[in-house]
């Protein structure tokens, strides 16, 4: 027996309903904990350092705790007080039993123990230590407190409009936020703003009271050309990390914020830099394996999908409800808000373009394999893509060629619009 078609009253009744419950269905668009790489709290950005481009994101201005990031925004003030010649490298830094008593990671310090500003920088920059960030707050601004309410109003003048500081080392604390997007924007203010103090951020280890300490940044080690910027991890935040890295003169910074593990960090950024140059030109000519088998998208289908991309709030809540009605009678359904893709690479051969394409959805099973015509810097370039994709299908798409070191890039509807120009 056949499904009784939906009545037009009834139709608009449900319209209705679903625009009350537009906040719930918010959770399936950016900005949601639903549908990350890695972790519920997954999020990322990586920007043109010099432009302040986006070339990839996903959930960039969603909100994440900082975590040791926080500590970013410590050394930016720190560096700004040098600059203006208000302390020096040599400077003693008063140790305080409040900071004294921070919880790890730490240096150690102790209430009266002889400390500067150089290696209260270099305790922050290798073990992201809080003692040495809660030290330098409190010289710096007189009480941590007042300190971390200095740092918020830094932020607000470089443009990080949705982060407020509480305190210098990103320890957990309820009403500490940042997004993925405003640490892209910290990270181009301390490269643009202090690059003689820069290269604190590619110290490898330091020596602190005899003992040797090693820088937790583990990107410095396996990416080639990143040289920063600083790790950061509590169970709140997950794992996150800020990359800055050159490769043939052009600087990219990546954010990534809310991964499950370091090693999923890692290879993840890895993944996100290594697309993001190859969107800029500087391409992975890498051929790869074709898949055995390949799903195409119907015409008809992709011109509802084409407008689902573009459609408001309203024509995508009726479109939701169109495809649930057409569901329920058989017919066949375009999803909604599959939109997303992924990007695997930029190629000069679109035979080699292809089996790249062909290859990612071997591995990704999913998405529709395509290659995309282009230009890059004024000659024919071909981009491997995987399309047809929900958000949450394309990020776990990019999660599992991330974990065959398959470099992927998320695109969102409204990257694919630039990436196709």
């Amino acid at each position: 027996m056949g499904t009784k078609p939906c009545s037009g009253r009834n139709f608009l009744s449900r319209v209705r309903a679903l625009l009350v419950a537009l906040p719930l269905l918010a959770l399936l668009c950016p900005g949601a904990a639903q549908a990350q790489v890695g972790s519920d709290r997954f999020s990322s950005i990586v920007v043109n350092a010099a432009s302040g481009t986006v070339l990839a994101s996903v959930y960039p201005d969603a909100l994440r705790h900082p975590a040791s990031l926080a500590k970013l925004m410590t050394l930016y003030m720190a560096f700004g007080a040098l600059r203006d010649r208000r302390i020096t490298l040599n400077t003693t830094v008063p140790v305080s039993a409040h900071c004294a008593s921070m919880e790890p990671t730490k240096l150690g310090l102790e209430p009266g123990m002889p400390f500067t500003v150089q290696q209260a920088i270099l305790g922050m920059v290798t073990r992201s230590a809080n003692d040495a960030a809660c030290a330098l707050g409190e010289l710096l601004g007189g009480s941590e407190e007042q300190f971390a309410e200095m740092m918020t109003l830094r932020a607000r003048a470089l443009g990080m409009s949705r982060t407020t500081f509480t305190n210098a080392s990103g320890l957990p604390a309820p009403d500490q936020w940042t997004t993925a997007r405003d640490m892209a924007i910290l990270a181009r203010g301390l490269i643009r703003d202090f690059p003689e103090d820069y290269h604190y951020f590619s110290t490898p280890s330091f020596v602190f009271r005899g003992v040797t300490i090693l820088n937790h940044d583990m990107m410095l080690k396996i990416y080639p050309g990143a040289d920063g910027m600083k790790t950061g991890f509590t169970d709140a935040s997950g794992h996150n990390l800020v990359t800055s890295a050159v490769r043939d003169g052009v600087r990219l910074i990546g954010v990534e914020m809310g991964a499950a593990t370091n090693p999923e960090c890692d290879t993840h950024m890895e993944a996100m830099l290594n697309a993001s140059y190859a969107a800029l030109d500087l391409p992975i000519g890498r051929p790869t394996e074709v898949a055995s088998r390949v799903s195409l998208i119907g015409r008809a289908h992709a011109a509802t999908l084409e407008h689902a991309i573009h459609a408001s709030p309203v024509e995508r809540v009726a479109a939701h409800v169109e495809a649930e009605e057409r569901g329920r009678r058989g017919l066949p359904v375009a999803r909604v808000d599959a939109g997303w893709a992924v990007q695997v690479g930029v190629y000069r051969e679109e035979r080699v373009a292809r089996e790249a394409a062909f290859a990612a959805h071997r591995i990704a099973d999913n998405g529709e394999p395509r290659v995309e015509p282009g230009t890059a810097r004024g000659r024919r370039a071909w981009r491997a893509q995987l399309i047809g994709l929900t958000g949450p299908e394309a990020q776990g798409a990019c999660s599992r060629l991330s974990h065959h070191r398959t470099p992927c890039m998320v695109l969102s509807p409204q990257t694919r619009e630039v990436a196709s120009r």
